[in-house]
């Protein structure tokens, strides 16, 4: 583990946690970007990223949950 000023063994779970949130709300947003500009190609990458940060997020909060 690199050296953090929070020194817990669940820090990089609680990190990942919300930079995965933050991802998944960033692609949401993006995807109706795209989708307002009629470019069904970049929406549908938006959209696959924001699954991807869904199920990231819910892994993450899952081994949290087991450990706290």
């Amino acid at each position: 583990m690199a050296d953090y000023p929070v020194k817990d063994e669940n820090y990089d779970l609680i990190s990942s946690v919300y930079h995965a949130s933050q991802g998944l709300h960033h692609t949401k947003q993006y995807a109706k970007d795209a989708e307002k500009f009629n470019d069904s190609e970049a929406a549908a990458f938006f959209q696959e990223a924001e699954q991807i940060y869904l199920e990231l997020t819910d892994k993450a909060k899952a081994l949290l949950k087991k450990r706290l």
